[in-house]
């Protein structure tokens, strides 16, 4: 029998360590600017096209490379950061392994260009697929240029599964942010088309921040600050207020390396529980200083997964470096008994006398005599004519208990009674249900879904009809946003416009707004467009690719009354008229049940 095993070609062996590598165009972004940054650079260019597809680009002013050198980057495993098995547990640079460059050069078309401080001539290469086309002297300027052209050239199956440009790019600047945010002493620059999105100069970490995220995040960052003889922790948090419906703005960096990691996640959480509203999540940046020795950086392909020697401990610092600040810059809310009149105790006469507690009862009561209701005649009707206008309500409900939906048409005059005094029988309960007493049982109502639900399906209607309502602004509203919620907002302009809204982009991640929905209060307008913009954010996640759609639902979802709201009476009965008038009044825009009918039986069950 003959021998099967044989080794793989260089070619094929790189383009198998590329697949874990370099998995899409920000993938080899981050592999060339951690090796800029590696490189001792106080400047750091990135020039992308087409999304990463046709050009990426990294050009620094490092310590560049000698022939030699040049060469051998481009070999498997070939670095200048480890010597020996020990060195392991002693790295402080990005990069170590030696095989970015070889992974990326086996999938694309790649011109090196390099040279060192005093020498008069540098180094050009031209490598396609690992196959080496050209090496030759050539005139640059002092540090190293990488051109990756054609990714994924030789491999159109991979190509094939790159998602639209807009998907690639948010990527790519994903992979930007996490490099620029822990570097601010080195200027950073991103052009993409040959437009410059981020131009930063050397700051502060707060001021990288805030560049990076917009001038909004001013009034938002709280530092925090512990250290302790394993780990020094740093960064800075964002108050309870300014919570994200979407895991946005989360960054772990320990020793300048971003990482990823659920422990550390829930100890934030933890700190900022009670704090911020539920499925809400904190934005934090935070940076770990200590020893290599106690992380082991070398588990993952990408090096965003460490492990911690001891991540009990870690877990506790951070948990007490979190609840200090919250604690040192009063974010957490506090209720001053001594100071609220409302519980100051009342002033008694000073000759005041203590009278004993009495009960009056009728000695003549007989609880088995019949009583004469006729007393209360007037109200038995009223309910009862209230009930009877429920009662075309009770198919429906109980189909959608037992999942049976079937498409009823339902008015929401079925509500009305001819007194208003006679719509005695709802009421909210905990400021978030509406109770009703219907023939079959009690009607559970989740006011927020019911009118996120009114909200979609009037949205649905506009941008079907072109017929919007809105309020022109006296004084233009001037508004500033993250880069990532500008770059969104500024690609949904056209669709906001259908929806009543009149917004102008002013540059620099600025809008003015001229005009509104007439439902959004002038004082609401910065945080009803975020809580679109994130909840739009969460139907791209959810692969929700109707745009209008999306956004509708963002809409609703960022417009509609929250729990904790209280309505009066009369605004229960036009919250049920709406959602009994909507074509889908059983489930709410993402698909969550909206109310749900708690029978008879089952209350008797429960207190049998």
């Amino acid at each position: 029998m003959s021998d099967v095993i044989r080794l793989l070609p260089d070619s094929v062996a790189n383009q198998i360590a590329a697949g874990e590598v370099v998995q899409r165009p920000a993938s080899a972004v981050k592999e060339l600017l951690e090796n800029a940054v590696d490189a001792g650079s106080t400047e750091i260019q990135l020039v992308v096209k087409d999304a990463g597809k046709t050009l990426i680009q990294i050009i620094d002013n490092g310590k560049g490379m000698s022939e030699t050198d040049a060469r051998l980057s481009f070999e498997r495993h070939a670095t200048s950061k480890i010597r020996e098995t020990q060195d392991l547990f002693s790295i402080r640079t990005m990069g170590f392994r030696g095989e970015a460059l070889a992974s990326i050069a086996s999938v694309a078309q790649v011109e090196l260009r390099t040279k060192q401080e005093g020498e008069e001539l540098g180094t050009e290469i031209r490598i396609e697929g690992s196959d080496v086309k050209s090496q030759k002297p050539c005139q640059c300027s002092k540090g190293t240029s990488v051109a990756v052209k054609n990714l994924f050239f030789n491999v159109p199956a991979r190509r094939q599964f790159l998602k639209s440009d807009n998907v690639e790019l948010k990527h790519i600047t994903e992979e930007f942010f996490r490099i620029a945010l822990v570097h601010p002493n080195i200027k950073f620059s991103f052009y993409h088309n040959e437009k410059c999105l981020h131009n930063l100069e050397s700051e502060s970490f707060k001021e990288r921040i805030i560049a990076l995220f917009g001038d909004v995040y001013k009034k938002r960052l709280v530092p925090i600050e512990q250290s302790v003889s394993h780990v020094k922790i740093f960064g800075f948090i964002c108050k309870p207020e300014f919570a994200m419906k979407t895991k946005g703005e989360q960054y772990f960096f320990v020793n300048n390396r971003f990482i990823r990691h659920p422990y550390l996640n829930h100890a934030v959480s933890q700190a900022f529980d009670e704090l911020i509203a539920e499925k809400s999540y904190p934005s934090y940046v935070i940076c770990f200083e200590m020893d290599p020795k106690n992380i082991d950086i070398n588990i993952h392909p990408t090096k965003t997964e460490i492990k911690f020697l001891d991540e009990k401990l870690m877990y506790g610092v951070l948990l007490a470096a979190v609840k200090k600040s919250i604690g040192a810059y009063n974010l957490a809310p506090s209720l001053d008994f001594l100071t609220n009149p409302k519980y100051q105790p009342d002033i008694l006469p000073q000759n005041y006398t203590p009278k004993t507690p009495t009960i009056r009862v009728n000695p003549s009561y007989n609880p088995f005599e019949k009583t004469n209701f006729s007393e209360n005649r007037k109200q038995q009707l009223n309910q009862q004519a209230y009930l009877e206008s429920f009662e075309l309500l009770q198919k429906p409900i109980e189909s959608c208990i037992q999942k049976e939906i079937e498409h009823t048409t339902i008015s929401g005059e079925d509500f009305a009674v001819e007194d208003d005094n006679a719509y005695l029988d709802s009421f909210q309960f905990s400021k978030k249900y509406i109770v009703v007493d219907t023939c079959s049982g009690l009607l559970i109502v989740c006011q927020q879904r019911a009118h996120e639900r009114v909200l979609f399906e009037k949205f649905q209607k506009q941008i079907a009809n072109r017929q919007t309502v809105s309020q022109q602004k006296l004084f233009p509203q001037s508004l500033d946003f993250s880069a990532t919620n500008a770059e969104i907002l500024n690609e949904i302009l056209p669709n906001l416009k259908d929806l009543g809204w009149d917004i102008e982009n002013l540059g620099h991640h600025s809008f003015s707004v001229n005009a509104a929905p007439t439902e959004v209060k002038e004082s609401e307008v910065q945080s009803v467009l975020e809580s679109i913009l994130e909840n739009f954010k969460s139907g791209i996640m959810l692969n929700r690719n109707d745009k209008q759609t999306n956004l509708a639902v963002s809409m609703a979802s960022g417009m509609a009354l929250k729990s904790g709201v209280t309505l009066e009476k009369t605004e229960q009965k036009q919250l049920l008229t709406q959602l009994f008038s909507c074509q889908v009044p059983q489930l709410s825009p993402k698909g969550k049940p909206v109310f749900t009918l708690l029978s008879e039986d089952e209350i008797h069950t429960r207190l049998n």
